[in-house]
């Protein structure tokens, strides 16, 4: 008897485990905010739509892209897609370039409960968009 509730005691804290892992796992699935100030004279802020497979939509300061994720573990790597240009003041657009760059650099990756950040030179930071 005593042996069953120690084995059925391992079979929750494993499933309980699990069950954390999935939840700091990648976030496929998810729309994220990048945690940034916005720019001066906007109140908008960079976003990223990680679809189920990795495939991304940038909305950035003032430009759009799309791109892949690709994980293993947790290596990441980002390859961005052609951005689409839409009369951006410099400032703005120097940003967005920036963004994008920081990302295809990105290296490795963690999260965090609602929180992804990815890590390379410049980390970035992203937080799960609430309904």
């Amino acid at each position: 008897m005593v042996f069953k509730q120690m084995v059925r005691a391992a079979a929750a804290v494993l499933l309980m485990t699990g069950a954390a892992y999935a939840e700091d796992g990648f976030p496929f699935g998810t729309e994220m905010t990048l945690e940034a100030l916005p720019q001066p004279g906007s109140k908008r802020i960079p976003n990223i739509e990680i679809g189920d497979n990795g495939e991304v939509v940038l909305e950035l300061w003032c430009k759009g892209s799309k791109g892949q994720f690709s994980v293993a573990g947790n290596t990441v790597i980002f390859v961005p897609g052609q951005i689409q240009d839409r009369s951006c003041p410099p400032a703005k657009a120097q940003a967005d370039d920036d963004l994008v760059a920081a990302l295809a650099a990105t290296e490795t990756w963690k999260r965090q409960g609602d929180v992804l950040t990815l890590i390379g030179p410049k980390p970035l930071r992203f937080r799960a968009n609430g309904n």
